[in-house]
Order: C-alpha cells, then sequence, then structure tokens
C-alpha cells in the first residue's frame, strides 16, 4: 500500500486546458470516483474555460493557469494540454505542491520528461501520466494470458499499424497540433505508438535497445509520416514495429501480434476492443470486453486511491518518460543504453 500523498481525505481536481479530451474520455469520471470532484477549469480563452464550467457544473474556471494552481480548494492537477506546455505546467504545479496527472506523450523530449521527473521529487510530490490502458480489461486479460503462460514462453512482439491519410486533416495542418512537432514532440507516432508502446514497456518492462528509422514521405505536414522500429526489452523479448500514416484504406490495420512458444496473441490498440489467442491445444479463442463510457476512469481512479494511500498507480512519470525515450530514438537511430 502506497504512501497518502495528499493531507485531505478527498482529491479536488483542477484542469489545466480543459477542452476535448475531457468532455467524455476523462474529467466526467473525477466526479464518479470516491473521495474525487472536479472543482476547477482553465483555458486560456475564458469564455470557453466558462462555457464548460458552465456545461458541466464544475464551480469554478479560470484564463490563467497559475490561478488554477494556486488555488487552495484544488489539491491535484490534470494537464490536459498539449504536450508543449506539460512540461512547463509541471514545474508549476510541483512548485505549489500539487500532485501532478499530465496526459500523453509525457512530453515532446526525453529532456523534458526528466525535467517533469526532478520537479516533482525535489517537490515530493507524485506524477502519474495518462496511458489509461494500463488498467483496462482487454490490455489486464493480455497481461494475464502472458503471465500465465498461456502462449509459454514469450519471444517476440510485432506492431502494425497502417492508416490512411485523412485529407481533411493532412490539408489544415495548422489546425492540427498532433501533426506540428513543435507542438506535440512528432506526429501521429507519438501520438498513437506512445499508447502501444507503453502497454508493452507494461507488460515486458523496459525496453533497453532500440533502432529506428523514419521519415516525411508525403510531405503533408512537417512531422514524419513513417517510422520503423526494432527493439529489445530487459527480460530478452525481441520487438518490431512499423507506423506508416499515409496508406491507402484497403491496408487500414491496427495489429499487435505476440508470439510465444505455445501460441500467440493478437489484438488491436484502438477501436474495437477484443484479443485473440490462438495455440496448438485450444485452437482460436476470441474475448471482447465492453469499454467504460470514461475511458481514463479505471487509471483515475488508481490515481486517487494511490494519493490516498489506498493503491498504487502503474503509470508513473518514470515509467511513461521510458516510452519518449523509445519513440525519440526511433526516430532519429539507433541507442543501446
Amino acid at each position: 500500500m502506497s504512501k497518502k500523498k495528499i493531507n485531505d481525505h478527498e482529491v479536488r481536481w483542477g484542469i489545466l486546458g480543459v477542452g476535448k479530451v475531457c468532455e467524455v474520455k476523462s474529467a466526467p469520471a473525477m466526479n464518479k470516483i470516491e473521495n474525487s470532484k472536479l472543482v476547477a477549469v482553465m483555458r486560456r480563452s475564458g469564455d470557453k474555460a466558462r462555457e464548460y464550467a458552465t456545461k458541466h457544473n464544475v464551480p469554478k474556471w479560470y484564463d490563467n493557469a497559475d490561478d488554477l494552481i494556486h488555488d487552495p480548494e484544488v489539491n491535484a492537477v490534470y494537464i490536459a494540454t498539449p504536450p508543449n506546455v506539460h512540461a512547463e505546467y509541471t514545474k508549476r504545479a510541483a512548485a505549489a505542491g500539487k500532485p501532478v496527472y499530465v496526459e500523453k506523450p509525457m512530453a515532446r523530449t526525453y529532456a523534458e520528461c526528466l525535467d517533469m521527473i526532478d520537479a516533482c521529487e525535489k517537490a515530493g510530490v507524485p506524477l502519474y501520466v495518462a496511458y489509461y490502458r494500463r488498467a483496462l480489461p482487454n490490455f489486464l486479460k493480455i497481461k494475464e494470458l502472458v503471465e500465465t503462460g498461456v502462449i509459454g514462453i514469450v519471444r517476440m512482439v510485432q506492431i502494425q499499424m497502417y492508416k490512411p491519410v485523412d485529407l481533411n486533416i493532412a490539408a489544415l495542418p495548422e489546425n492540427n497540433w498532433r501533426v506540428d512537432p513543435h507542438i506535440a514532440g512528432g506526429g501521429y507516432f507519438y501520438d498513437l505508438a506512445s499508447h502501444q508502446l507503453d502497454f508493452l514497456d507494461f507488460l515486458f518492462g523496459p525496453i533497453v535497445d532500440v533502432k529506428g528509422y523514419s521519415a516525411n514521405q508525403a510531405g503533408l505536414y512537417k512531422a514524419e509520416d513513417i517510422v520503423t522500429g526494432t527493439f529489445r526489452f530487459e527480460n530478452g523479448v525481441l520487438g518490431s514495429g512499423t507506423w506508416c500514416f499515409t496508406s491507402g484504406r484497403s491496408s487500414d490495420t491496427d495489429r499487435t501480434t505476440i508470439i510465444g512458444s505455445k501460441g500467440e496473441i493478437n489484438y488491436p490498440t484502438f477501436g474495437d476492443a477484443y484479443v485473440t489467442v490462438k495455440t496448438e491445444s485450444n485452437g482460436t479463442e476470441r474475448y471482447n470486453f465492453e469499454m467504460p463510457k470514461h475511458i481514463q476512469q479505471p487509471l483515475i481512479e488508481l490515481v486517487v486511491n494511490d494519493l490516498l494511500g489506498k493503491a498504487v498507480c502503474p503509470s508513473t512519470g518514470v515509467s511513461a518518460a521510458r516510452t519518449n525515450f523509445v519513440m525519440e530514438r526511433m526516430r532519429v537511430g539507433d541507442c543501446l543504453f
């Protein structure tokens, strides 16, 4: 059981950058979890912050980050902004003694992640990252299947993600921060592959050897649009991945395959929630799952209970920084550390 990390019996959230991700995925869960409530939201546009607060019955709204951070009623800060301000807002919240829950990817660069970890450690506050697949039932099932040896000894894992160009988005990159490296750190690879790689870190432990290549083949925006990589986990499992975001629609693929000595596991990371297992003894089995309405609720509940000393949250700044490191090395070349 973890040490209690706030001085109250209730987690009172303030959100920086309240926007689309907060409508259904995360913020509503904060009022549904025991000993948790959302008390304040902030957005640079005061009108939009007020609109959100009114719509969702949030007591307070701000158009200045520091005002929310220093609100005495707020005792935990959720940073739901694009990645370019994750590091700065984390450091400000930490300096105010407030625990931080930050959206993924954790930051634009591995160096920024280390700065965030350092700031929170020096301030004595915990840092969590919204890699919520670590708490979803389909991914926990995969972890159970691997750990109980259903597919034997794991040999390798392969990620395949091929996505067609969405012309409406690609034609307006100035309105899409996810393909602006200055804001996002990279392109859709950072936005989507981060979930896949973080879950594999949860499943197998740290990746200790990374080799990769990236390119901008279509020239539709500044970020890379294709990445390939190979990697080795600390436990000896080998992996590879290919991410292409300018394929044809007929190639649309989201599949991760885990190969073991007695069978394999296949699953998508996004969209449909199912897991298939193929073994010599049982043939092919499929498990289907119903996802929670507020997809981040299971992880946020773990964060709340961690802050209250009742549980341990599996997604921290330390684990999330490893994912940033792997993505960064895949984009620029190989690295052994």
